[in-house]
């Protein structure tokens, strides 16, 4: 069945990430730890289709993740017309993206891109980098390394960012074959991206406590006193410490 081949593959999936992203996932999450003490804030944007989502305001998540993302609204209802004379490159949005935010040098930020390579993803990494923001990147180093640059600086984030977690992924995302489909099936990024994500959390909470420090996990909002404990307890600790 399709089922028990995909199941296969997603565990095949796990135990390469288990063997071969352990020591980048430590030291995640000691960078975690490190910013954390030293009074920085942490952020996750945009990672494999939100996958970050599953670790910011959940049920046994850490209050100390908090969301980055951004857009950009134009109202221009007018005909359609030409433009292909213009100059509509984005890049260099990124710099206006962090000084209109709350980030600061020496804070963590969260960036993913599959193939290593998305412009605006680089273009933020690469602005955050040079404000002095610690830029830890989630990619597929396989993937990565069979496509070009598009940023203009010549490079993919794993060739810049502070540290890359490989989630796995093979080259065009998709990792099943199934007889009689043309293109391969089931993304494998999100999977192991979530999987990397909380298992860079579990050393993240295992380094604070040996510091002294006992992150606080919010509760459910949906179990009974969950709502109570998160707005009396987690939150506030938060606003205060940023932990």
């Amino acid at each position: 069945m399709i089922l028990d081949d995909y199941q296969k593959r997603v565990d095949q999936l796990f135990e390469q990430v288990r063997s071969t992203q352990r020591e980048n996932i430590i030291t995640a999450g000691k960078m975690i730890a490190d910013t954390i003490e030293a009074g920085g804030n942490i952020y996750l944007s945009g990672i494999c289709h939100a996958i970050e989502r599953d670790l910011i305001n959940r049920g046994g998540g850490p209050a100390f993740y908090r969301l980055f993302e951004y857009s950009l609204n134009v109202k221009s209802d007018a005909r359609e017309r030409d433009r292909s004379d213009l100059d509509t490159d984005m890049e260099g949005l990124g710099a206006y993206i962090l000084k209109a935010s709350t980030i600061r040098p020496g804070d963590i930020l969260f960036v993913g891109s599959v193939s290593g390579r998305t412009k605006g993803v680089v273009d933020l990494a690469w602005e955050a980098k040079k404000m002095g923001v610690k830029v830890i990147a989630m990619s597929s180093m396989e993937y990565a390394k069979t496509v070009d640059p598009v940023h203009s600086s010549g490079q993919k984030l794993y060739e810049f960012v502070d540290l890359t977690l490989d989630n796995c992924a093979p080259a065009a995302e998709a990792m099943l074959d199934v007889e009689g489909i043309e293109a391969k099936f089931a993304a494998a990024s999100g999977l192991a991206s979530s999987y990397i994500l909380w298992s860079v959390t579990a050393v993240v909470l295992e380094e604070m406590m040996k510091r002294g420090k006992t992150p606080l996990l919010l509760k459910s909002a949906n179990f009974p006193g969950g709502p109570e404990y998160n707005n009396t307890e987690v939150n506030p600790h938060y606003q205060k410490f940023g932990w």
